[in-house]
């Protein structure tokens, strides 16, 4: 069952040495909230209105998601009318979506036993898992019995991500939803990542490498001598901060023309 709607890889079979990072979401939610038809219309792009409430199973799709590659493995589950047998998924899943119908308010309140489950599953186990609240059929909007500020309020109340969609209707909603729980669960797995120990080393300055060289009188200006540069005397230069501005005119010029204006930084040498 899982290959019926996976989507087929691109390129040939990619190499064992370089396999593709996972991410295991499960949905969760009482019966008739449209879990299956959610899974079928990002798997497919396709709705269906009819499917069979008691089967469960796990399909895999190659996605990806902000440029990055991710083996999305996407488990259906079939709980009755609430939590049951969650060990199942608990332990497999790397992040959940938790699903009601905006016009069942009885799909919605079975999902605060969801939540808590997850809460308590959350506050017993070292990894934490994303958990993104869905409000599905809002295409039904003229029978919506839970306002979205009761949705939005729930999912404060746990701290996760809250959203609306259409399973019907609303393809690229739907999609935005999985990849969301992809880039949540990215984001947990680099907060995870031990701080690594910063180092500071102090550098001796070496002897100075910089040769004058003198450059010759030209049109009346006044010599000067610049240095050859190098990483070793570049603190010689005063900061932007302590420069000021000088205005310098040079000599008259040989027409009878305005002689030109030049305008330098006072400290910084003419190269």
């Amino acid at each position: 069952m899982s290959s019926m709607f996976g989507k087929p890889r691109a390129g040939g079979e990619r190499p064992p040495q370089s396999p593709l990072a996972e991410c295991n979401v499960a949905i969760l939610g009482c019966r008739g909230a449209g879990k299956s038809a959610l899974t079928v219309k990002f798997l497919t792009k396709r709705f269906i209105s009819e499917y069979d409430p008691n089967l469960e199973d796990t399909y895999t799709s190659e996605e990806l998601v902000d440029q990055q590659p991710v083996l999305l493995k996407v488990m259906d589950t079939a709980d009755q009318d609430g939590p049951g047998n969650c060990e199942r998924y608990l332990c497999w899943a790397s992040a959940f979506l938790v699903v009601y119908s905006i016009d069942d308010r009885k799909s919605f309140e079975g999902c605060q036993s969801y939540l808590e489950v997850l809460a308590l599953h959350a506050r017993g186990c070292q990894r934490r898992c994303p958990v993104l609240l869905l409000g599905n059929k809002l295409d039904m909007e003229q029978y919506r019995q839970v306002p979205s500020a009761e949705g939005m309020s729930l999912a404060s109340r746990f701290g996760c991500l809250f959203y609306e969609v259409s399973a019907c209707q609303d393809f690229a909603g739907v999609q935005h939803v999985f990849h969301e729980a992809v880039r949540e669960m990215r984001r947990q797995a680099e907060r995870s990542l031990p701080v690594r120990p910063l180092f500071i080393t102090e550098e001796r300055p070496c002897p100075p490498v910089a040769t004058p060289v003198a450059l010759p009188t030209r049109h009346g200006l006044a010599s000067c001598t610049f240095n050859t540069l190098s990483t070793v005397n570049y603190k010689e230069i005063p900061s932007v901060a302590q420069a000021k501005l000088v205005t310098v005119k040079s000599s008259r010029a040989q027409s009878k023309r305005k002689a030109p204006t030049l305008t330098l930084l006072k400290g910084f040498k003419i190269f």
